[in-house]
């Protein structure tokens, strides 16, 4: 009887495999993650190495000027690396893929157009007032490097995503998360044995350089397959660049906006705790940043099927897209949320005894995200499915709750305000969304 239960086991359990291995979905989505996961290793070994034998005002410089590129990068990209992939599954449900790249021509020369603006708006700043206003009598000089090769570092980024939008999506990870340090990773060791430390931002920068020359060599290669080639000369909307601009702006916005959400709470320590409350907290908010990588896996494998499924009117099989996209989130997200609760000072303690103090923010930013992990995919769903400004709003209105909350709770909880106000912001949006979708849809988005 034993045997038969265990023959009966094992069969259910190689039947489970095999439905796995052909979900498309499943396995895209987790192949997706393990190259992030690659990526984020990657990333943690190179902090290390540079802690280890770099000047900590070398390693500020490096760490200044990759914010200033994310932040300046994300404006001037116009959301375009986001609306691509809404234009991708649009097109692609009116069998007009040709289409695709004389848009992307076109959003080509908009983040030239930004790019070329924001390198001479700094010239006219000027270099007295720049180093005056971040105290550094040398950092102007490594900002006009930056700036000029701004347009470069957003190609990149824009490239990845189209390189995704054209099912190339285990590329794109690749250049997303790996290639896009290794010059500075190989450039820094370099540097470090030939004692040309100083020369560090120089390496990071021009990798991208090359990068954007190879993501766009690789993406036009692509145009040039058949289904990308059309004999039709036909006006149309969406190719002009007034639409496309429309659709793009408010995802800029909606980007901008989520920054803003991951920034008031750190201004606000820094404010009224000091730097070491700051160092503290941004411990705890890395940690918590692993769930944002499983959320991630999954909304980029399904943004250009939803925006695919959305206008070719395949109702039945997008409310199927979005649920499994909910309970994989949810499946994978709640193992790590309690793994990271019963073993915080054990995790952080690895980091030191003094960084114990941020347990309770911890635990609090991980439920937090885990509850937040029930509403599945609803950003991607606004963003694919034209709707983008009302996702831009829902978000301006959350930026305005989560610094309310920040100003009033940081004062008097410390991190602990600072990591309720992450979480009631994250949960008043996503429930606003997921309302909005029921009504206007009738799709219930979250796990059920």
């Amino acid at each position: 009887m034993e045997i038969n239960t265990n023959k009966t086991y094992l069969n259910n359990l190689f039947t489970f495999i095999k439905k796995f291995n052909k979900n498309e979905f499943m396995m895209q989505s987790i192949n997706t993650m393990i190259l992030r996961i690659i990526g984020v290793v990657t990333l943690f070994g190179f902090t290390l190495f540079l802690t280890k034998n770099y000047d900590p005002k070398i390693i500020g410089q490096y760490d200044f000027i990759r914010t200033y590129l994310l932040v300046l990068g994300s404006i001037c990209i116009l959301g375009t690396d986001q609306s691509i992939l809404y234009f991708t599954g649009m097109l692609k449900s009116k069998n007009r893929l040709y289409e695709l790249k004389g848009i992307y021509i076109k959003m080509f020369l908009l983040i030239l157009l930004t790019s070329v603006i924001s390198l001479l708006l700094l010239v006219v700043i000027g270099k007295e007032i720049i180093n005056s206003f971040l105290n550094d009598g040398v950092i102007y000089n490594i900002i006009i490097k930056a700036t000029a090769l701004l347009f470069f570092y957003s190609m990149t980024l824009f490239n990845t995503e189209v390189l995704r939008a054209l099912e190339r999506v285990y590329i794109a990870e690749l250049y997303r998360n790996t290639f896009k340090y290794a010059s500075v990773i190989i450039g820094s060791i370099i540097l470090f044995n030939i004692h040309k430390e100083s020369y560090l931002v120089d390496s990071f920068l021009i990798g991208f350089f090359f990068l954007s020359l190879f993501t766009t060599f690789k993406i036009f290669s692509i145009f040039k397959k058949s289904h990308f080639v059309s004999a039709s000369k036909e006006h149309d909307e969406t190719n002009t660049y007034q639409f496309i601009f429309k659709k793009s702006y408010p995802i800029a916005i909606s980007t901008l906006a989520i920054f803003l959400l991951m920034s008031f709470d750190v201004m606000f320590l820094k404010k009224f705790k000091g730097n070491e409350e700051v160092a503290y907290y941004a411990l705890a908010v890395k940690l918590m940043t692993l769930l944002l990588v499983v959320m991630n896996s999954v909304n980029i494998t399904i943004s250009p099927k939803i925006a695919e499924q959305f206008f070719s009117d395949n109702r039945n099989e997008l409310i199927k897209t979005m649920k499994n996209s909910a309970r994989m989130i949810f499946l994978i997200s709640i193992p790590t949320v309690l793994f990271f609760c019963f073993f915080s000072t054990y995790i952080l303690g690895f980091f030191g005894e003094k960084y114990l103090v941020v347990k309770e923010p911890l635990i609090i930013l991980m439920v937090g995200q885990g509850i937040c992990s029930i509403f599945g995919s609803v950003q991607v769903y606004l963003n694919m499915t034209g709707r983008q400004n009302i996702f831009q709003y829902i978000l301006i209105s959350a930026v305005l709750l989560n610094f309310t909350l920040n100003r009033t709770l940081i004062p008097i909880y410390g991190m602990n305000g600072a990591a309720f106000s992450y979480v009631a912001s994250m949960f008043y949006w996503n429930l606003l969304a997921t309302i909005i979708i029921y009504k206007k849809d009738r799709i219930i988005v979250f796990l059920n």
